[in-house]
């Protein structure tokens, strides 16, 4: 089962109790719970809860807590998304995948090459924001990351501060994670960007961009991957060095 969110001022002692529409109807009639189940809720002050339900009725569930503790679902550093969106279904993986990963947020940026215009981006966000609560939901976060506002690369690097930016670009960079983890590894509690492009990829403007900032600029292989692909690889394996590193 999932977990809710839910928020504090509905615990008393050991008591919980979930009225709010959605929460309800997701548990009651969805799932169809029953008395003596067991929920997984966490809070705003990400205490996760271990309860069980005693009782439902026509607007509301009661339950009882076993057991609270803080939650551990997150990363010890901030990792955010910079990424052309895609068409359709290939985004909705691409949010729902950077969800299940950690991210803290995620900017939609307008690229040369970007298949999906800035218009048709503005209207999406909503709902990629939607996908980013429900898959949160299911991989038990404790935070819900954030979709922001459509922007351009350098918008985005003038008005907010990274402590690393690292850009992903397949047919000009032979630099790996590897090794910008040896020469500048990722630390506890740093802001780091991950920027990735567009199915066509970059244009050579943006390439000659990304130099000038000095943004690290990698290759994640020889393989040529479709961009959704690119994400999904890209944050796993930026999770998996900097364990490996701060061990």
């Amino acid at each position: 089962m999932p977990h809710f969110f839910i928020n504090s001022n509905q615990i008393n002692g050991k008591f919980v109790e979930i009225s709010d529409k959605e929460n309800y109807q997701h548990i009651a009639r969805s799932l169809r719970a029953r008395a003596g189940e067991s929920l997984l809720l966490v809070d705003e002050n990400q205490v996760q809860y271990e309860a069980y339900i005693t009782e439902i009725t026509n607007s509301k569930i009661s339950a009882t807590i076993e057991k609270s503790y803080p939650s551990r679902r997150f990363l010890d550093f901030d990792l955010y998304l910079a990424q052309s969106p895609l068409r359709s279904d290939a985004q909705n993986f691409v949010i729902e995948k950077a969800t299940e990963l950690g991210v803290s947020g995620i900017y939609p940026i307008i690229t040369e090459n970007c298949a999906v215009s800035k218009s048709v981006i503005e209207k999406k966000v909503a709902r990629w924001q939607k996908i980013m609560y429900e898959s949160s939901k299911q991989c038990e976060r404790a935070v819900v990351p954030t979709c922001f506002k459509p922007s351009t690369i350098d918008n985005l690097l003038t008005q907010n501060f990274f402590d690393k930016r690292v850009v992903f670009c397949e047919r000009i960079a032979n630099k790996t994670l590897r090794d910008l983890f040896l020469d500048n590894p990722i630390k506890k509690g740093d802001k780091v960007l991950i920027i990735v492009g567009p199915e066509g990829g970059f244009s050579q403007k943006e390439f000659e961009y990304f130099k000038d900032k000095n943004l690290e600029m990698l290759t994640l292989g020889s393989l040529i991957l479709r961009a959704e692909t690119a994400v999904t690889v890209a944050l796993g394996n930026i999770i998996y060095e900097y364990s490996n590193f701060n061990r």
